[in-house]
């Protein structure tokens, strides 16, 4: 780890900004990207100022291989859903460029029809991961450890699925 630790009095760390709804007080932010039954494949933690379009790529940079049938792993998804808070071209070009479509509704027109129904997969995610009050409300300075709880909570998300699923 670079850089020094944070003081026990001392606010803040890593992955902390200020949040653009209160603006007297700092906070974090969790960007998600999960499979189509609600599985979380990454998450990223950075500042509560930090719009989620800037991050869209390095969360699906990070999606490790995925494991099914034999053969060869899968290592992108075929297609990426988002709201028109990830609209862009720079975005759209890239996700175009790494075989991805990209279904992403546009700004100033209407939603794409149905695309509701698929993102509340992704919502049910995030209640599913803020269910642990340690990752709603963000006690830890330290990011590394704070992470770290948010790997926890994704393989127990994980879990509980498989097991829903084979019961």
């Amino acid at each position: 780890m670079r850089g020094r630790l944070p003081r026990p009095r001392e606010k803040g760390g890593a992955g902390v900004g200020p949040s653009p709804v209160d603006r007297g007080k700092s906070g974090s932010k969790h960007h998600l990207i999960c499979d189509g039954n609600g599985r979380p494949l990454k998450v990223i933690t950075t500042g509560g100022n930090i719009p989620d379009i800037t991050q869209t790529l390095a969360l699906v940079d990070g999606v490790p291989p995925v494991a099914g049938l034999p053969g060869r792993p899968h290592k992108r998804p075929k297609s990426l859903l988002g709201d028109k808070g990830y609209d862009s071209r720079h975005v759209r070009r890239e996700l175009i460029r790494r075989r991805i479509l990209p279904v992403i509704s546009r700004r100033g027109e209407p939603h794409i029809r149905g695309l509701g129904k698929l993102r509340y997969v992704v919502e049910q995610t995030f209640a599913l991961l803020h269910q642990f009050k340690r990752l709603a409300v963000r006690w830890e300075r330290r990011l590394d450890v704070h992470n770290s709880f948010i790997s926890l909570a994704c393989a127990l998300i994980c879990w509980r699925r498989l097991n829903k699923a084979t019961a």
